[in-house]
């Protein structure tokens, strides 16, 4: 079985389509049905994505100080 998405994974993301690549569901084909799969992808993306947020907002304010 392949390794679920963490925050942490953050950290290799460079471009919008490195998100795409890394985010990655290992019970995807347990899920119900299709619909519930795309969203469990959603909900990984969205994590990673704010993860990224903070991660700028941090590297931002050490350079304003």
């Amino acid at each position: 079985m392949t390794r679920r998405t963490y925050e942490s994974d953050g950290e290799h993301i460079q471009t919008a389509d490195d998100l795409d690549e890394l985010v990655h569901d290992k019970r995807q084909g347990w899920r119900a049905n299709p619909a519930k799969a795309r969203r469990r992808q959603r909900r990984y993306k969205k994590r990673l994505t704010h993860t990224l947020v903070g991660m700028n907002q941090q590297v931002g304010s050490q350079f304003e100080g």
